[in-house]
């Protein structure tokens, strides 16, 4: 079928899986408890630093927040408020140039090439629209974030939910047939084919040392690199 759109997840896709848990969230973690105390009054903060403490039901002293936030970080939980007030401390992070975000030199060529050919690309990871920019803003590679058309984070919905997928198609204009999803999460893969995707599976030696093959694909198409890809 031939691709009219390109979607792709960031962890363990574009970029190493590593970066992200030896790097971003210890960061954080570290950092939650000053940037809390600094910026906790201000609202967009104080918004999601609420939407915790009413899920651990009630009032919450903002320590106890704080240590709810780092025992998710520890837990790699995919929560909403996290990711936000994550992405607002890498913010601070990557303007300090404490880091830049890993970007696999094959995903970064490949983007490139994409784009000048016309394709539109756009992105669906687990980390909030605003960390997936500054993501792509102070990777490696420079500046990519002018190639991305869109963003999407899980505000859209479950990244294993077959409706994310069907939304961001509709958000997008394109059929979900004529649009690719490149993701190392199988799971992923899965939903978004049920929504009527293309998939491929990145399978990096690098974030999985035993090759997911045969039955473990679970029929997605598995490539090592971007350059195997082929569009």
């Amino acid at each position: 079928m031939p691709v009219r759109a390109i979607l792709t997840d960031i962890e363990g896709t574009t970029s190493s899986i590593s970066f992200v848990k030896d790097v971003l969230f210890p960061y954080a973690r570290r950092a939650l408890p000053g940037f809390v105390r600094e910026r906790g009054g201000e609202p967009e903060v104080r918004r999601w630093l609420d939407a915790v403490a009413t899920e651990q039901g009630g009032v919450c002293s903002d320590d106890t927040i704080v240590e709810v936030l780092q025992g998710w970080i520890d837990q790699d939980r995919k929560h909403t408020a996290l990711k936000a007030l994550q992405g607002m401390i890498w913010d601070s992070g990557y303007r300090r140039a404490d880091f830049t975000a890993h970007m696999y030199p094959d995903a970064a060529r490949a983007l490139q090439e994409w784009h000048d050919a016309g394709y539109p690309l756009h992105v669906y990871s687990s980390g909030s629209v605003p960390a997936q920019k500054l993501f792509f803003g102070h990777s490696d590679a420079g500046d990519l974030t002018g190639m991305v058309s869109n963003w999407f984070d899980t505000e859209t919905g479950g990244k294993r939910e077959a409706a994310s997928y069907a939304r961001i198609a509709e958000a997008i204009g394109q059929a979900p047939g004529d649009i690719l999803f490149l993701s190392d999460v199988v799971e992923e893969l899965d939903a978004a084919r049920e929504a009527g995707l293309q998939t491929v599976l990145l399978d990096r030696r690098q974030d999985y040392p035993q090759p997911r093959e045969g039955e473990a694909t679970h029929g997605h198409r598995r490539v090592e690199t971007f350059a195997d890809i082929g569009v």
